[in-house]
C-alpha cells in the first residue's frame, strides 16, 4: 500500500473496521430493535429512501418483519467472534507445529505430510465435511475453522525456523545448555513472530467468509442467531421483491473482509520493511 491513495485506503479501512468493532461491542445499545422480534404486519418493508418504508426501520425488514439493521448489527458479533477465535486457535496450533517441525527433523517429515494431505482438500469443503459430522453451532464452528486453518502458519514458521536454527545465537544458546523449549519459545519465536501477525490478519477475513458460507448452507450458527450468512440464506428467495434482505448482509461481509485484507497489506509492509520497496 504505497502512495497517497494507499494511505487513504488504509485510513478508510481502519475506520470501517472500527465501526464494525463498535457495532459488535455495543450492539445492545446501537440496535434500534430486538433482532429476533417478529411482526408479520411489518414484513418486507423497504429501506428508508424507498416508498412504502416504515419510520424507525432504516434498512427495512425481512420476510418475518424483523428489523434488518438490528440483525446486521448483531450479526457483526458472530462474524468477528468466529473470525478472531478461530484465528487464535489455528495460530497457536500452527505456530507450535511449525516451531517443532522446523527444529526436529523426525517430526518435520510427519507433520509436513499431514499438512500436504490437508492442503489436498479445499478448506471450505473440509470444514463443511467436519461440521456435517459433528454438527453446527457457534462453538463447533470456531473449533472446526480453528483446526482446519493451522497449515499456513506451520509452513511459514517451519521455513523461518529452518533458516535461523543454525544462526550464531541459536548455536550459542545450545552451547551453554539452554533447553529446547526455552530456545524455541524464548529465543527463536520472538525473531519470527512478524509473519504470524501478517498471516493471522488475512486468516480473520478467510474465517469470516467461511463462517458466512457455512451459515448460508445451514451448517453454521443456528438459524435463530442473527448471522450475515443466515440472512443471506433467508433472503435468497426474495431477491426480486425484497433485494435488501440479502444485499445489506452481503455488503457487510464484503466491507469487513476488504478492510481486513487492506489492513493485512499494511501490517505486512510495517513488519517486513523489504516489502515496501516492491
Amino acid at each position: 500500500m504505497k502512495g497517497k491513495y494507499g494511505s487513504l485506503f488504509s485510513w478508510i479501512s481502519m475506520c470501517v473496521l472500527a465501526c464494525f468493532l463498535i457495532m459488535a461491542v455495543a450492539a445492545a445499545k446501537l440496535s434500534p430493535h430486538d433482532p429476533n422480534v417478529q411482526d408479520l404486519l411489518m414484513r418486507f418493508k423497504p429501506p428508508f429512501w424507498l416508498s412504502g418504508s416504515e419510520a424507525g426501520y432504516w434498512l427495512g425488514t425481512d420476510n418475518l418483519g424483523r428489523d434488518l439493521l438490528s440483525r446486521i448489527i448483531y450479526g457483526s458479533q458472530v462474524s468477528i467472534l468466529v473470525g478472531v477465535a478461530a484465528v487464535v486457535i489455528s495460530g497457536v496450533l500452527g505456530t507450535v507445529i511449525g516451531l517443532l517441525s522446523g527444529f526436529y527433523n523426525a517430526l518435520d517429515h510427519i507433520m509436513m505430510r499431514i499438512a500436504d494431505i490437508q492442503l489436498a482438500f479445499p478448506t471450505i469443503l473440509l470444514a463443511l465435511a467436519i461440521v456435517a459430522v459433528i454438527g453446527g453451532g457457534l462453538n463447533n464452528l470456531i473449533i472446526v475453522l480453528g483446526i482446519t486453518g493451522w497449515v499456513p502458519y506451520a509452513r511459514v514458521i517451519r521455513s523461518e525456523v529452518l533458516s535461523i536454527r543454525s544462526s550464531d545465537f541459536v548455536v550459542a544458546a545450545q552451547t551453554i545448555g539452554v533447553s529446547d523449549f526455552r530456545l524455541l519459545f524464548r529465543h527463536i519465536l520472538p525473531n519470527i513472530f512478524s509473519p504470524v501477525i501478517t498471516i493471522a490478519t488475512f486468516q480473520v477475513a478467510s474465517a469470516i467468509i467461511a463462517e458466512s458460507s457455512l451459515s448460508f448452507l445451514g451448517l453454521g450458527v443456528p438459524v435463530s442467531v442473527p448471522s450475515w450468512g443466515n440472512m443471506l440464506n433467508q433472503g435468497q428467495l426474495y431477491m426480486e421483491s425484497a433485494w435488501w434482505i440479502s444485499v445489506f448482509p452481503g455488503l457487510s461481509i464484503m466491507l469487513i473482509v476488504l478492510s481486513i485484507n487492506i489492513m493485512g497489506d499494511v501490517w505486512r509492509d510495517i513488519l517486513n520493511p523489504k516489502a515496501k520497496g516492491r
